[in-house]
C-alpha cells in the first residue's frame, strides 16, 4: 500500500465531518484498541489452509473484517474491546470511533476486511516497540490521527500499559492526552474483557486516567460481582430446582 488507511480517511475530509460534529456538541472520543496474538494457535487455526470451519472458509474466500478476526483470535479480551469501543466511542457518523493497533500497518479500524495472506503479514511482525517495522507505521498513524480528531478530542488506550510496546510510541505522538482506563490495573485479560462488556451493556463506561501519570501496576483487585442479570439467572436457577 502507497498510503495508509488513515492517509486515505484524512483525504476524504473526515477532519472536516469531524469539525462538523464538535460544533454540534457529539461526545468525542476514539479508542486505540491492542492487538490479538496472530501468532497464537487461533491465529495460526484460522490461517491454515486446511481448516473447513466457517471462519478460516470465509477468511481464505473474501477475507473478515479485522475486528471479527481478532475477536475469535482473541476471545473475550478483545470482544470487550469491541463492545466497549462501539458503545463509548464516537467522533461522528462517518468517522470511526475506534482504531486497533496492528504490526506493520499502524492503526486499522475495525472493520476494515483483511485476507488471509495480510494475516500472515501481520503475523510477521513483533509488536515491539524497538522494531521499526512496527514503531514507525504506528507512529505515523497516530500523528495523522492527531490532525484527523482535533485537541478536544480524548484518545483512550484499551490495552496493557504495563509494558511499552504500546505506550513509548503513543506517548511520543499524544503525551498526556493518551488516557488509560484506571480499572485496568491489577486486572488480567479475562478480567478487563468482561469488565468491558459489562460496561457496554450496562453503559457505564470506566474512568480515564492519562497514561503518563497512571498506576500502571497495582494489586488484583476483587473478582467482579455478578451483574444483574446473572443473579437474575441464579435466581430462576434456584427456583426450578426447588
Amino acid at each position: 500500500m502507497s498510503a495508509s488507511i488513515l492517509e486515505v480517511l484524512r483525504d476524504r475530509h473526515l477532519a472536516q465531518v469531524a469539525g462538523e460534529a464538535r460544533r454540534a456538541g457529539c461526545p468525542r472520543r476514539v479508542f486505540l484498541l491492542s492487538p490479538a496474538n496472530v501468532s497464537g494457535v487461533r491465529g495460526k487455526m484460522v490461517a491454515h489452509e486446511k481448516a473447513k470451519f466457517e471462519l478460516a472458509v470465509r477468511l481464505r474466500e473474501q477475507g473478515l473484517p479485522l475486528g471479527e478476526l481478532f475477536s475469535f483470535i482473541s476471545g473475550l479480551y478483545f470482544r470487550g474491546k469491541m463492545a466497549y469501543a462501539r458503545a463509548f466511542g464516537e467522533i461522528s457518523s462517518s468517522t470511526p470511533g475506534a482504531y486497533v493497533i496492528t504490526a506493520g500497518r499502524g492503526l486499522i479500524p475495525p472493520e476494515t476486511v483483511v485476507t488471509q495472506n495480510e494475516l500472515r503479514k501481520l503475523s510477521a511482525v513483533p509488536i515491539d516497540h524497538r522494531d521499526a517495522r512496527f514503531r514507525r507505521p504506528l507512529e505515523r498513524d497516530a500523528r495523522l490521527l492527531v490532525e484527523m480528531i482535533g485537541a478536544d478530542c480524548e484518545v483512550v488506550l484499551l490495552g496493557s500499559i504495563a509494558t511499552p510496546k504500546y505506550v513509548e510510541p503513543l506517548l511520543g505522538v499524544f503525551g498526556e492526552r493518551l488516557l488509560f482506563p484506571s480499572e485496568f490495573a491489577g486486572r488480567g485479560d479475562m478480567s478487563r474483557g468482561g469488565l468491558m462488556l459489562r460496561c457496554a451493556r450496562e453503559n457505564v463506561p470506566l474512568t480515564y486516567v492519562p497514561v503518563a501519570t497512571a498506576e500502571r501496576h497495582g494489586p488484583r483487585p476483587p473478582k467482579l460481582p455478578k451483574s444483574v442479570r446473572s443473579q437474575a439467572r441464579q435466581t430462576i436457577f434456584s427456583a426450578a430446582k426447588v
